[in-house]
């Protein structure tokens, strides 16, 4: 019974523990043209890695997704965000606070000083 207890004990022990918390953001496509690609890496880490929206790009207008980002213990809540437009244009956002925004308008962040884009 022992045996069976200190086993027991050894294994959850031995258990990596991931104490991440997922956060859902909304991410809304406010501008005239089509999101076809949208990045997400911890702040200042340009280690960017894509989101999928699915098999079509987000419509222009208004349409919106639901993404889903990962906060672990070390990497805190602000977030750089890279989106692909269907006119070429490249969207990066710095320092987005996933624990305090729930929705991202794209148009709006193309109009602020946090927003780099590239043109083509």
């Amino acid at each position: 019974m022992y045996k069976f207890i200190f086993a027991a004990m050894t294994a959850v022990l031995a258990t990596p523990v991931y104490a991440s918390t997922v956060y859902y953001v909304d991410i809304v496509n406010t501008s005239a043209n089509d999101v076809v690609s949208f990045e997400v890496a911890s702040a200042g880490s340009d280690r960017f890695h894509s989101v999928l929206l699915g098999n079509a790009p987000l419509q222009g207008g208004g349409e919106a997704a639901t993404i889903a980002i990962r906060k672990g213990d070390d990497d805190g809540c602000r977030r750089d965000l890279r989106i692909g437009f269907s006119d070429g244009r490249v969207l990066t956002h710095r320092g987005f606070d996933i624990c305090h925004y729930r929705t991202y308008h794209a148009e709006r962040y193309l109009r602020t000083q946090t927003a780099e884009v590239d043109k083509p």
